[in-house]
């Protein structure tokens, strides 16, 4: 089993940057890809940002420019800097993992959430 938790949501004025941080345990050798989505008041869960075991990223294009996923193998983590926020970045962002090379076929671990709100 693989947990996953996060930390550094908070409350931002519209401009201002947050980085979130998630760390891993457990079975973190079965770990692929990893992510970060995100779910807004009212609204379906959607993914944000995608890293997979050897680097390579995709990421939303609402957030594009703006949002930078990062992994550090070495100490089990991923990062999400998060630059230039807008009020409709307010939403839970939950950290997410996989076994597979990307999300397409699910997500097999979920981090349990933290809140982002974006002030105007």
């Amino acid at each position: 089993q693989v947990e996953l938790v996060e930390s550094g949501g908070g409350l931002v004025q519209a401009g201002g940057s947050l980085r979130l941080s998630c760390a891993t345990s457990g079975s973190i050798f079965s770990i692929n890809a990893m992510g970060w989505y995100r779910q807004a008041p009212g609204k379906q869960r959607e993914l944000v940002a995608r890293i997979s075991s050897g680097g390579r990223t995709n990421y939303a294009d609402s957030v594009k420019a703006r949002f930078t996923i990062s992994r550090d193998n070495a100490e089990n983590t991923v990062h999400l800097q998060m630059n230039d926020l807008k009020p409709e970045d307010t939403a839970v962002y939950f950290c997410a993992a996989t076994r597979r090379a990307t999300f397409n076929f699910g997500v097999d671990y979920w981090g349990k959430g933290t809140l982002v709100t974006v002030s105007s």
